[in-house]
């Protein structure tokens, strides 16, 4: 059986940049606030011995959270300089389609439409600037609503919202095949070979 430092980190894992809040935590380790507090310390004790690990563990605005260590800002700087959203997993490319078709959302109204966790790969889109975060929801716990960013439109040359292909475009193609939504670029053509 994992102890409880290990089941908070594997916690904050899955929850990725949103975190969770004090009572959350908590209420899912069974634990009081004072004893969340040591357990915590343990765990953010451990991270900051290990020199060579790339993460830390704060704790912001009654939230707890994992992120990058401040001695990995250098090789995590380069990795956002580099345009690597030509290399979104499919996972990602389903949460953008989402985000776009259906902002604000939140990240529970993603994972509710996919079925599965989608925190990972909606961090993902965050960092790479394709989706931001723009207020929360009038709702318990304030959920974050996400949106798609300007640049989403410029890295699909896109010029607003209204140009995204609509829905029933797809959902009335004779073929029924699958169409990259964000690919504007593609033709018909390669459509069809890709068919074939």
């Amino acid at each position: 059986m994992a102890s409880k430092e290990a089941n908070l980190e594997a916690l904050l894992y899955a929850a990725g940049d949103s975190g969770i809040e004090e009572q959350n935590l908590t209420a899912l380790l069974e634990v009081d606030g004072e004893e969340l507090g040591q357990i915590a310390e343990k765990v953010k004790q451990r991270l900051a011995a290990n020199k060579d690990s790339g993460i830390q563990l704060i704790h912001v605005a009654h939230t707890y959270k994992l992120t990058t260590s401040p001695q990995t800002a250098e090789i995590i700087e380069k990795y956002f300089q580099k345009d690597l959203t030509k290399n979104l997993s499919q996972s990602a490319l389903e949460i953008l389609a989402i985000v776009a078709y259906r902002q604000p959302i939140t990240r529970v109204e993603i994972d509710d439409i996919r079925g599965v966790n989608s925190s990972g790969a909606l961090q993902t889109l965050v960092w790479r600037g394709l989706i931001e975060t723009n207020g929360k929801k009038e709702a318990p716990g304030h959920p974050k609503l996400y949106v798609t960013t300007d640049y989403f439109l410029q890295y699909f040359n896109y010029q607003s919202l209204a140009d995204l292909p609509l829905i029933e475009d797809f959902e009335d193609s004779a073929n029924n095949e699958e169409i990259d939504l964000f690919d504007p670029k593609k033709t018909d053509q390669d459509t069809q070979k890709e068919g074939q």
